[in-house]
């Protein structure tokens, strides 16, 4: 859960790294979050619950993508490759899937710095 809070602290930020870890936790989360909400929009015949949930989750979901891209050595203008229907989501896949580089132009590696939630 800390590493769902972290991305949501760092909500406008698009710029340093982020690790597979805090990437993929955040996505495993977000997903258990979806399913509950909307299992219960069903129970309660509404629509307002989990749309209101993505709505506000989607500008840190983007905002950890393009840091685990920045980690991967790569700009967050290579998100929109996901734009090309199967190729760019596998692309993608494989992009957030790699190991951390070492210190780039985006900042220290997040291995060598105890970042450790």
């Amino acid at each position: 859960m800390d590493w769902y809070m972290k991305v949501l602290k760092q909500y406008f930020d698009f710029s340093g790294r982020a690790r597979r870890k805090e990437y993929w936790m955040f996505g495993l989360i977000n997903l258990i979050f979806c399913i509950v909400l909307m299992l219960a929009d069903q129970a309660l015949g509404t629509v307002f619950i989990y749309s209101l949930y993505s709505i506000a989750v989607l500008i840190p979901g983007i905002a950890v993508s393009v840091r685990r891209l920045h980690d991967t050595d790569r700009t967050g203008w290579w998100l929109l490759i996901g734009l090309i229907p199967l190729v760019g989501i596998i692309a993608l896949l494989v992009f957030f899937c790699l190991d951390s580089k070492e210190d780039n132009d985006y900042g220290a590696n997040p291995k060598a710095v105890n970042t450790d939630v």
